[in-house]
């Protein structure tokens, strides 16, 4: 059974977003460190969300895939209505080449969870619609 890892990089209560990323990162080189098995390694997705520090899965998942020498990275997921698809298959290709073989995309497609952060992404709540296109 190949096991993985889902970290959204909370921010504990008096906890700094910094210190919160660097918690992943290390969190990331232990599950890689440890003979459980661990396969994967996942971030998130997550904008404007109160105690969420991981709003940026392709600069998040280029860190922690810098620090590990061999369990996959990828994002679970990157919210695709959000993002100019071309801008994240170039991303994720750039990510897949300095690591080889270790870097997974997973999509998803919900919008922002608020009409305000929906306006700052320059997207609708209908957005998603169009996802299979």
């Amino acid at each position: 059974m190949r096991l993985s890892v889902l970290d959204r990089s909370h921010i504990w209560q008096g906890q700094s977003p910094q210190r919160a990323l660097r918690e992943t990162v290390h969190f990331a080189q232990e599950a890689e460190a440890q003979a459980l098995g661990y396969h994967r390694f996942w971030v998130a997705e997550h904008h404007s969300v109160p105690g969420v520090a991981g709003a940026a899965p392709t600069v998040l998942a280029a860190a922690v895939a810098a620090a590990t020498t061999h369990i996959r990275v990828g994002s679970g997921g990157v919210m695709l209505p959000n993002h100019q698809p071309l801008v994240v298959a170039e991303q994720f290709g750039v990510l897949g080449s300095l690591f080889p073989d270790r870097i997974d995309i997973g999509l998803g497609r919900s919008v922002g969870f608020t009409s305000g952060i929906r306006r700052a992404l320059g997207r609708d709540k209908d957005a998603a619609e169009g996802f299979g296109e």
